[in-house]
């Protein structure tokens, strides 16, 4: 009986120090988690570890970028030496159902010469002969096949503004599949050129 009798009081006196230490942390802790993989990714996170990492500097997966290390971002790019066009002009954010947007609004930043045709014309033929021709006129390998390719210089393709046909080269239209992360946006202007050219037969 006596046995019995300090059984539950231990027993009470431990549940009652279980509960007064539950409480005893603040309002932002979690407690302890049952299955933390739905929390956290199975993957390594660069700047983040669950688990600590005892080799690099605060328990980090990767190591901070070099002190002086220069950003390259990605779509601001040069167009050459002593061009004074703003990157800025390089990043496109028209929604691909706004055809009509950057037909009005976007003309090309880079200035036309002798070298920047050369090298819409090397572009052309890497990303878009296969389809549309050597000539602009839809008779490429492929779009014979794919039947339906139009003819720059027919129609209403020979008047495609810059917006018009840059926007086609990033977002496809149709059957033509969209090149937006296949080129940096400087090349897709060097095209937008070339066809123009070939907009004139």
């Amino acid at each position: 009986m006596i046995l019995k009798k300090l059984t539950l009081a231990s027993l009470t006196f431990l549940g009652v120090a279980i509960l007064s230490t539950s409480c005893s942390k603040g309002h932002n802790d979690t407690g302890s988690e049952f299955a933390p993989n739905m929390y956290y990714p199975v993957g390594y996170e660069p700047y983040r570890q669950i688990d600590s990492n005892t080799v690099n500097p605060m328990g980090l997966n990767m190591r901070m970028p070099a002190q002086g290390t220069i950003a390259r971002p990605n779509y601001h790019t040069r167009f050459g030496e002593g061009d004074s066009a703003s990157a800025d002009l390089m990043i496109y954010n028209i929604p691909k159902d706004s055809i009509a947007i950057a037909e009005r609004t976007l003309t090309n930043p880079i200035p036309e010469t002798e070298k920047t045709l050369e090298e819409g014309k090397l572009l052309y033929g890497r990303y878009c002969q296969h389809c549309h021709g050597e000539g602009g006129k839809g008779d490429g390998l492929v779009g014979k096949q794919y039947k339906g390719v139009p003819s720059y210089s027919a129609d209403a393709y020979k008047t495609m503004n810059d917006g018009h046909i840059f926007h086609v080269i990033t977002h496809g239209k149709g059957r033509m599949w969209p090149h937006g992360s296949q080129m940096t946006p400087e090349e897709r202007w060097k095209i937008v050129q070339y066809v123009h050219k070939l907009q004139q037969g």
